[in-house]
C-alpha cells in the first residue's frame, strides 16, 4: 500500500483543536451514540418478552452457542505431538480477567492425566529437612488469592520479523491471560523444610511428559510467588497445572510450572535446556541474553484492530486494550492516531493492581481519514513501552523472546485495517 503524506495521517489527537475535539466526544457520551431511534408509534408493538419456557438446567455452565466463534486458535508442531501452544482471543474478549477455558496454553509433551490423590509434591536439596506434602494435605494449608497476568516469554514474536504479520491481536499477542490464582505462598513451604544458607537457586520439575524442570532465584520464591491450587475460584483445569501450579507473577511463562511435583533447592541454577539452548538471545555484541525472568511493560489495543472494519461513515469508537508490567502497577497509557506524532492519556479502568492487566478506553470520532492508531504503557518504575525501531536498536533484528514494542494499527478511508511497523 502507497504511504500516505504525514499531514493526511494526522487526526484528532493533533496538539491544535485537540480540546474542542474531546469536548464534543464528551458531550454526546451522554445521549446514546449507536442506538436506533424507535417511532413513538411503533412502541406499543414492541415484544414484552420472551413467553415459553426455557432449557433446562445444566451441571457445568457452557458459553452460548452464538458465541462459539470465540475460541483459542492453536498453532500445534506436527513434527512433535502434543508440543505447540494455543492463543487467547484478546480481540474478542473485554475486562480484565481471563476464563479459564481461554487461558493460553504452551505444552512441551502433551496434557497430562494426573491423579490427584497419587500426586505428591517433594521439596528437598539444600534444606535441613526434606518434605514431601500430598494434595489434601495443601488444601489444608491457608490460602492466598492473587491476580496477575501470565506470558509466554515467546509472545508477541512475530514482531521480530522484517514484515508485519497479519493476524487478529489475540493471534499474534496472545500468550498471554489473566486470572485470579488462589493457593499457598510458596515461602511458607520452603521455611517449613528450612533454608540452608547456602540455597540460592531453587530447580522447579513439572510432571508432564517433558519433565521441564527450570532454574529460578530462591528470592523470588520467598518474594510473592505462589503454589496454586485455584484458578478463578475453581480448581486448575488439567491444561493448566492440575492438581498444582507454580504462579510467579510477572515472571515469563515457562518459570510458572504445571504439574509441579518437586522444589529442589541448589547453589547454582541447573542450566537446563530451557535455559541454554531455549529462552537465551544472541545480542548484537555476541553476548546471548539469559535468565531474562521479568516481563516488561506491555500494551496492545483490541479494539479497533486487525480483523474488524470500521464502516465508511464517520462514528464515535472506543477505542480498549489491555496493558500490563511485570515491574509492578501500570500507571499511564497514552494513545495515538496518527502513528505516535501526538499522544492523549487514556483512561484507566479500575482496580489497577501491580503484574496484572489493566484495561484502557478513549472515546474516538473517527472521520473516515488515514490513521494510524497505537498505545505506549508506563510503569509505576517509569518503564516505557518501547517503539520497534528503540527495540531493535538495543537487541538487534534477530530475537525470539520478550518482545514489549508498542503496536501500531493502520486505518485506511475505507476502514480496513492492517498491522503496520507505524511511519
Amino acid at each position: 500500500m502507497a504511504s500516505k503524506p504525514r499531514n493526511e495521517r494526522r487526526q484528532f489527537l493533533q496538539k491544535a483543536g485537540l480540546g474542542a475535539a474531546l469536548t464534543g466526544i464528551a458531550s454526546t457520551l451522554s445521549t446514546p451514540i449507536w442506538a436506533k431511534t424507535i417511532p413513538q408509534e411503533l412502541t406499543a408493538t414492541l415484544p414484552a418478552g420472551m413467553r415459553q419456557p426455557g432449557s433446562e438446567f445444566s451441571n457445568y455452565g457452557q458459553p452460548s452457542t452464538h458465541e462459539q466463534g470465540v475460541i483459542r486458535w492453536i498453532s500445534a508442531n506436527s513434527a512433535a505431538s502434543g508440543n505447540g501452544v494455543s492463543w487467547t482471543p484478546l480481540h474478542d474478549l473485554q475486562g480484565t480477567i481471563t476464563p479459564n477455558g481461554l487461558h493460553y496454553e504452551r505444552h512441551h509433551n502433551g496434557v497430562p492425566a494426573i491423579d490427584p490423590a497419587q500426586h505428591q509434591l517433594l521439596i528437598d536439596g539444600l534444606v535441613n529437612q526434606p518434605l514431601s506434602f500430598d494434595i489434601k494435605s495443601l488444601l489444608r494449608y491457608p490460602m492466598q488469592s492473587r491476580t496477575c497476568f501470565i506470558e509466554c516469554g515467546g509472545n508477541s514474536n512475530s514482531g521480530w520479523r522484517t514484515n508485519p504479520i497479519q493476524t487478529q491481536a489475540g493471534y499474534a499477542h496472545g500468550l498471554v491471560s489473566n486470572s485470579e490464582w488462589t493457593g499457598i505462598p510458596v515461602k511458607l513451604l520452603l521455611q517449613e523444610a528450612g533454608i540452608k544458607p547456602e540455597a540460592k537457586w531453587v530447580i522447579a520439575e513439572g510432571a508432564d511428559g517433558a519433565s521441564l524442570n527450570i532454574s529460578m532465584p530462591l528470592e523470588k520464591l520467598m518474594d510473592d510467588a505462589l503454589l496454586a491450587l485455584y484458578q478463578n475460584g475453581e480448581r486448575l483445569r488439567p491444561e493448566n497445572g492440575y492438581p498444582l501450579r507454580l504462579v510467579l507473577p510477572g515472571w515469563e511463562g515457562i518459570l510458572n510450572v504445571k504439574w509441579l511435583r518437586q522444589l529442589r533447592l541448589t547453589d547454582q541454577p541447573l542450566m537446563s535446556r530451557d535455559e541454554t539452548a531455549q529462552y537465551t538471545e544472541l545480542q548484537t555484541d555476541g553476548k546471548a541474553r539469559q535468565f531474562t525472568f521479568l516481563m516488561e511493560a506491555k500494551s496492545l489495543i483490541t479494539s479497533p484492530s486487525l480483523g474488524m472494519m470500521l464502516p465508511d461513515n464517520p462514528a464515535t469508537y472506543q477505542v480498549t486494550g489491555l496493558a500490563w508490567s511485570g515491574r509492578g502497577k501500570i500507571t499511564r497509557v497514552e494513545v495515538s492516531a496518527d502513528g505516535g506524532e501526538t499522544w492523549l492519556d487514556a483512561e484507566l479502568q479500575g482496580p489497577i493492581l501491580a503484574k496484572a492487566f489493566t484495561r484502557f478506553n478513549l472515546p474516538w470520532h473517527w472521520q473516515g481519514e488515514y490513521a494510524i492508531l497505537q498505545s505506549r504503557a508506563t510503569d509505576e518504575t517509569g518503564y516505557v513501552q518501547p517503539t520497534r525501531e528503540t527495540l531493535l536498536d538495543n537487541r538487534g533484528k534477530h530475537g525470539f523472546f520478550h518482545y514489549n514494542a508498542i503496536v501500531s494499527w493502520e486505518i485506511t478511508e475505507e476502514g480496513d485495517i492492517n498491522h503496520v511497523y507505524g511511519f
